[in-house]
């Protein structure tokens, strides 16, 4: 059996949006508005795919931005937007991703990465957390004009790695995106990081991981036994 390609997500599976809290305590003076701002930014582009009027993610991060305060009666500053628009590009990895992304690539396993942001600021980000040589390809909505959890999206990384959807595994913390992922006949592995519960409305996801490094050793370990198997 040929072995699956991991499609990760970005933003949260992988990379620490909560390295931003500052930023948010500063503009508006509360670290938690921080989770507020990604769900208003998640509401927008899903918005933006169901009646169909694509716009560019750092168009709407910063639309989101100022939503939040104006939810909050604190309008941001050019200054503050900025700082947190900036801050997106520089997010640090989890600190289990760089071992586990080190593990499955020392085991030859194929990975690359989809996320709702543009291809250049995926690739920036990617850099940024020393993590981009782990991955054969970057994938963004903006090659589709589709944001996940549309189908779209799954589809057309899977076809630009050669391979079958069922051959194809989506990583992310996001329940939306696991339903996407899994709608479109892709394979899908839940992250379970604190703060991301898995939506009990909806199909669950084909496995659950505490994160990315315990994702690595059961991907490898079953990986080694098969090449054991192989061997006898």
């Amino acid at each position: 059996m040929a072995t699956p390609i991991l499609l990760f997500d970005v933003n949260e599976t992988l990379l620490d949006l909560s390295a931003l809290d500052p930023l948010f305590q500063t503009a508006l003076g509360d670290s938690r508005l921080r989770r507020e701002w990604f769900l208003t930014l998640q509401t927008m582009w899903m918005t933006a795919t169901i009646v169909n009027r694509y716009r560019p993610f750092n168009e709407l991060a910063e639309a989101a931005l100022e939503t939040t305060g104006a939810r909050h009666d604190r309008p941001l500053s050019r200054l503050d937007r900025e700082a947190i628009l900036n801050g997106v590009t520089k997010l640090p990895p989890h600190p289990d991703v760089p071992g586990a992304l080190e593990q499955l690539a020392a085991s030859g396993i194929r990975m690359a990465a989809l996320s709702n942001g543009t291809r250049k600021g995926l690739t920036g980000q990617l850099r940024h957390a020393q993590i981009a040589r782990f991955f054969e390809a970057v994938f963004s909505v903006d090659d589709v004009h589709r944001y996940k959890p549309a189908a779209e999206a799954y589809k057309y990384a899977a076809k630009q790695l050669g391979a079958a959807r069922s051959r194809v595994d989506l990583v992310s913390v996001h329940s939306w995106d696991i339903a996407g992922a899994r709608a479109a006949g892709l394979f899908t592995i839940f992250v379970r990081r604190p703060g991301h519960p898995a939506n009990p409305a909806d199909a669950k996801p084909h496995l659950e991981v505490a994160d990315v490094g315990e994702l690595a050793r059961n991907i490898v370990a079953r990986r080694n036994q098969r090449v054991a198997r192989s061997r006898r």
